[in-house]
């Protein structure tokens, strides 16, 4: 996620400027049309495109809010999560009484975060990171689950025998909070915890499953496709009507006007045309960029840096002085 101040101008040019060159071809075309090949006709009411343009606000301004609502959602179930594993950390060690029981369901939990990062991080179809502008962006940061396999991060917390099984397990994360309820089960059997603890610990354990599958279902199902291609049509639809509209009530403003500006007012179409149609291409491309906040885009939810948080919480409840680095960078994932 971007933590810096904001973007600059410069950034967010940079970034939708192949849809600019569209859009200027869009805005050039009816102008030199009407002006050069005298096809004074081919021009549109702007009473007509000033409905249409109110139409595709609306369609805009709705599906913004909808994407907007996922990346908050995301952000409330990684919250959840870090709170949820700080307690983990708390009572692990609490109730295992012994230092060694304590730190192995710690460092399971620390496994099972590793392991929802990364399927998390899994490519979909319909994800736009790998969209030329986003990954033209992308060699501004590092995304941690694409830097390093997920076999050598789990391999810093699990024992060396328990990896290559796990990694054949379709769900990794769930597997492995199958194993601290194996973990939990274990210890109430020797007479480490007490029933009262071993069920806190079992709640523990479902609240984490929960979560995840709030996560996954963020993931695995995107904003409506019959919504998507909607306010992609109206938006297009938009920016190619918006300059037959300017160019025909600039020309009627030409009439008027007097000196070198008298009839070539209509060629002002097409800067006001380019300026307008770009906030709207810019407001979709911003909604397509926050609809899927695990994607890794530099407008996800910082989940490796919650993450190695977590790591640095529970690492400093047990007392240890190596603590994990948390990402510095203007943009952390």
């Amino acid at each position: 996620m971007h933590l810096g101040k904001s973007y600059r101008l410069g950034e967010f040019v940079i970034w939708t400027r192949r849809k600019i060159y569209v859009l200027l071809a869009l805005s050039l075309a009816p102008a030199l049309l009407y002006q050069v090949a005298g096809l004074k006709w081919l021009t549109l009411p702007l009473s007509v495109v000033s409905l249409l343009g109110t139409a595709t606000t609306f369609v805009v301004g709705f599906k913004n809010v909808q994407t907007y609502a996922r990346t908050v959602e995301a952000q409330k179930i990684w919250m959840s999560i870090v709170s949820a594993s700080r307690y983990w950390g708390v009572i692990s060690r609490n109730y295992a009484g012994d230092a060694e029981r304590g730190a192995a369901l710690v460092q399971r939990h620390l496994a099972w975060l590793t392991a929802l990062r990364y399927q998390l991080r899994e490519p979909r179809v319909w994800e736009t990171v790998a969209s030329r502008p986003n990954a033209e962006y992308r060699k501004q940061y590092v995304i941690p689950e694409r830097a390093e396999p997920l076999e050598s991060a789990l391999s810093r917390y699990l024992p060396a025998q328990d990896v290559p099984v796990l990694m054949h397990a379709d769900d990794r994360a769930a597997q492995l909070l199958a194993m601290q309820g194996r973990a939990a089960r274990g210890l109430l059997d020797a007479g480490a915890i007490t029933a009262a603890e071993y069920a806190d610990l079992n709640s523990r354990i479902r609240e984490l499953l929960d979560l995840q599958g709030q996560a996954e279902r963020i993931k695995n199902f995107p904003y409506p496709r019959q919504y998507a291609i909607i306010n992609t049509l109206f938006v297009r639809a938009f920016c190619v009507a918006l300059p037959f509209g300017l160019t025909g009530q600039f020309a009627l403003l030409g009439q008027d006007a007097g000196g070198i500006m008298q009839g070539q007012m209509a060629w002002l179409a097409v800067p006001f045309s380019v300026i307008i149609s770009w906030i709207y291409t810019s407001l979709e491309q911003v909604g397509e960029s926050t609809e899927n906040p695990f994607e890794g885009s530099a407008n996800d939810v910082p989940i490796s840096r919650l993450s190695a948080m977590i790591e640095r919480d529970l690492a400093q409840m047990a007392g240890d002085a190596d603590l994990p680095a948390l990402p510095v960078a203007m943009i952390a994932l």
